[in-house]
C-alpha cells in the first residue's frame, strides 16, 4: 500500500492552492490578474514532486512481498514558503503586513498589494501540520525525493509561465 503526501506537478489542477499559486502569479507577471487570494497562509504541508513518487512507486512494485510504505519528502513547508518563492521566480520580494484575515503581501520594489486574505478559502477542517516520514521506503527501498522543495516550485512556475506566454 501506498500512502502518499502531497504530490505536485505542472499537471496539478488549478484548483489546488499550490498550482492557484504559480498560475496566478504567472498571469500577474503578465498583467493579466493584480493580486491573488488566499487562505491559511500557516498550513505546513509536505509537498513532493510527484515524478519521484512515481519513482517509488516503480520500487514498490519490484518488491517480492507487498508492503505499505509512506512516500514523501520527510520535509515540511508553509503555504507562505510556497508564496515566497513563487513570487520570488517571477520577481517579485514580498513583504508581509496585518494579521490573520487582515494580512496583505506587497511587491517589495512597487508597493503593490499582490496576496490577499480570503477567508472564504479557509478550510472548516483545516489540518494545520502534515509531513510524513520516508525512512521506511529509504531503507527498503533505496529511495530518497530527488526534487527539493524550491526546484519543485521552480518547475511548476516556469510550466505556468510557459502556458500563459502561449495564450498572450
Amino acid at each position: 500500500m501506498l500512502l502518499q503526501c502531497h504530490h505536485e506537478s505542472p499537471r496539478r489542477g488549478k484548483q489546488f492552492v499550490t498550482r492557484k499559486i504559480t498560475y496566478s502569479f504567472a498571469k500577474m507577471k503578465a498583467g493579466l490578474q493584480a493580486h491573488i487570494e488566499l487562505g491559511n497562509l500557516n498550513a505546513v504541508r509536505d509537498w513532493g514532486y510527484a515524478g519521484d513518487y512515481v519513482k517509488a512507486m516503480y520500487l514498490m512494485l519490484q518488491q517480492d512481498k507487498p508492503d505499505d510504505f509512506v512516500i514523501a519528502s520527510g520535509e515540511s513547508h508553509t503555504v507562505r514558503d510556497f508564496v515566497e518563492i513563487s513570487g520570488k521566480y517571477f520577481g517579485y520580494e514580498i513583504e508581509w503586513e496585518g494579521k490573520g484575515e487582515k494580512e496583505i503581501g506587497r511587491d517589495a520594489s512597487t508597493g503593490e498589494i499582490i496576496v490577499k486574505i480570503n477567508p472564504e478559502f479557509y478550510r472548516p477542517r483545516e489540518v494545520n501540520y502534515l509531513q510524513g516520514d520516508p525512512s521506511k521506503a529509504e531503507k527498503i527501498l533505496g529511495w530518497k525525493p530527488e526534487t527539493s522543495f524550491s526546484e519543485l516550485v521552480d518547475i511548476m512556475c516556469e510550466s505556468d509561465e510557459r502556458i500563459i506566454k502561449s495564450k498572450i
